[in-house]
């Protein structure tokens, strides 16, 4: 394969690897203010049941993760995943599950990190609590977990060649295919330097909505 085929190859292993990642993220971001609400819940079973579904999502690896949701409804409901499209899907809903309680520990640790007084100056206001988390606390939390939410999704985007256990037309399968076959192992690195190119503009996006929210003196 000549040079231009094999990044053509690549290519078209990308496209499946960007739509995991974003798939996951606009999935597990709501899911995880879902559950860190819930583990802040004052009602008791629903804080139990979120803070053990985060401690066993979070303590188990995201490949088991991906096993299970890949192969569990075809060994446990008859329900076999076979076609690229199904394959895909599980690997996303295993991926945002797993993001969702990571980004969960995040969202509840900017909640937290709010003052007891900004609370009272909303009420003070006359303001709900829907109004008080909305428009005075949420831009707050936003701008505190921009940074540890930057590392999370560059690592998604990282660990999205986890998929390859189950998908085969992600951009990592793909290389190592062109390496199997060509016997040479350029293609490896092609395949990282993919990865490296789109971490680096994930990264200059996120430093600029850091600083777009720099009027937010928390």
């Amino acid at each position: 394969m000549t040079f231009w085929q094999i990044t053509t190859e690549l290519l078209g292993g990308f496209v499946y690897t960007l739509a995991i990642f974003g798939i996951t993220l606009i999935a597990a971001i709501p899911l995880g203010l879902l559950v860190a609400l819930g583990s802040m819940s004052q009602f008791k079973p629903l804080n139990v049941l979120c803070r053990g579904f985060v401690w066993v999502i979070r303590g188990t690896p995201l490949m088991l993760q991906i096993i299970v949701f890949a192969y569990g409804p075809g060994l446990w409901l008859g329900i076999p995943i076979r076609t690229i499209p199904q394959q895909l899907l599980m690997v996303c809903i295993a991926f945002a599950i797993n993001y969702a309680c990571y980004f969960s520990e995040i969202f509840r640790g900017g909640i937290e990190s709010i003052s007891q007084g900004q609370y009272e100056a909303g009420q003070v206001l006359a303001m709900t609590k829907r109004q008080i988390f909305f428009k005075v606390v949420l831009l707050q939390v936003v701008k505190r977990i921009i940074p540890p939410m930057s590392n999370e999704i560059i690592t998604l985007v990282k660990d999205t060649a986890l998929a390859s256990v189950v998908v085969h037309v992600d951009l990592f399968t793909i290389a190592k295919q062109i390496v199997n076959v060509e016997v040479i192992l350029w293609p490896l690195f092609y395949a990282g330097l993919f990865y490296l190119i789109f971490n680096g503009l994930l990264t200059v996006a996120l430093g600029k909505l850091e600083k777009k929210l720099g009027y937010f003196k928390v």
